[in-house]
């Protein structure tokens, strides 16, 4: 077996005297779309947040290409290839559409694949190339999703966390962002780590999935199996 891109071991994260992470193990293979579903409060956002940096783990193993990661800072983590992009977008307001993909692109000097790149961000969002001298504030929730993940898409990592990318948008966009993960995915073989409520969305895309209940992992399989298990029909495709 090949070494996983991502691996989580024994994974313990505390917020104080909250235990909101209690021991998770996961693993992402390269190249794969991995979903982590659960309700809110589950715990989602948080394992994201420690993978990438932001939170330190009381306790536990993050392994990136077989190499720990979980003691370096938030901005060592992107240098060693891995991207977050936002729960709530998290979008700079007074910078432009194409300013704020610049700041995602603030660590590269390969100036003719950054234009490509460019390129291809607005090939996939046309939206955004229409608004490209336009202050991301101003744009509707969806856009500035759009925004979110393109600036994220544009440090180019091997590994690219999206959280929660459905959320407050347009039922009509939800569609054309997932189908963006999916065509990011194929494009580039982007490895991809997604959080989200949207179960059903999620799952349709994604190749492998978790569920975390309260901070634990109650189920993980292959999506096509999650899809269709009764449980996870009646807590998050109200079948």
């Amino acid at each position: 077996m090949s070494t996983p891109l991502l691996e989580v071991k024994g994974m313990h994260v505390h917020y104080g005297n909250i235990h909101a992470i209690h021991g998770i193990d996961l693993h992402i293979n390269e190249g794969e779309i991995v979903t982590i579903l659960g309700s809110n409060g589950a715990g989602k956002t948080t394992t994201l947040h420690t993978i990438s940096g932001l939170l330190k783990p009381s306790s536990g193993q993050i392994l990136f290409k077989g190499a720990p990661i979980e003691s370096l800072k938030a901005f060592e983590i992107v240098k060693k290839g891995i991207a977050q992009s936002p729960e709530g977008r998290m979008v700079f307001p007074d910078l432009t559409v194409k300013e704020n993909l610049e700041m995602g692109a603030y660590l590269r000097d390969d100036h003719e694949q950054i234009k490509k790149d460019y390129e291809y961000m607005f090939k996939l969002f046309p939206r955004l190339e229409e608004r490209s001298k336009q202050l991301a504030g101003t744009l509707s929730g969806g856009e500035q999703q759009m925004v979110a993940i393109a600036r994220a898409y544009m440090s180019r990592p091997q590994l690219l966390l999206l959280d929660e990318p459905s959320l407050g948008i347009a039922p009509i966009l939800v569609q054309n962002i997932f189908s963006a993960i999916k065509e990011i995915n194929k494009h580039d073989k982007m490895t991809i780590l997604l959080v989200e409520q949207n179960a059903f969305a999620a799952l349709k895309i994604a190749h492998r999935g978790y569920v975390l209940t309260t901070g634990e992992i109650a189920m993980q399989g292959d999506a096509k199996e999650l899809i269709s298990n009764e449980e996870i029909q009646k807590a998050y495709l109200g079948h």
